[in-house]
């Protein structure tokens, strides 16, 4: 009898320390999008992306897509740059958890 309520205490005593750990909580965000021709609506390949602040740079790939992962919860500002089109930018505000959307048009010098 005295097994059996030992083993019973035992587990007793791991559901309470279970059950008392907090949650994990995201505490960064992400920034994503594609980079396309404002005139056509065909995704750009080969365009700079850059964040700021924290001057993390990204160059599409040939779909264009961008992505800045695990970056802080803030305001922020895409630049994006390619040689024959105008410089254009976009501010996006990042949250926690969040994968916050930042598709932009770039137009044709």
């Amino acid at each position: 009898m005295k097994y059996i309520i030992f083993i019973f205490n035992i587990v007793l005593l791991f559901v309470v320390c279970n059950s008392c750990t907090t949650p994990e909580y995201e505490s960064f965000g992400s920034v994503y999008g594609v980079v396309s021709d404002s005139e056509t609506g065909e995704t750009i390949d080969v365009v700079s992306v850059v964040l700021s602040p924290g001057g993390k740079t990204y160059i599409t790939g040939t779909d264009g897509c961008f992505e800045f992962k695990d970056i802080d919860p803030q305001q922020y500002t895409v630049t994006v740059q390619k040689l024959g089109y105008q410089t254009n930018r976009k501010i996006v505000t990042v949250f926690a958890g969040e994968y916050i959307p930042a598709n932009i048009l770039l137009t044709k010098n």
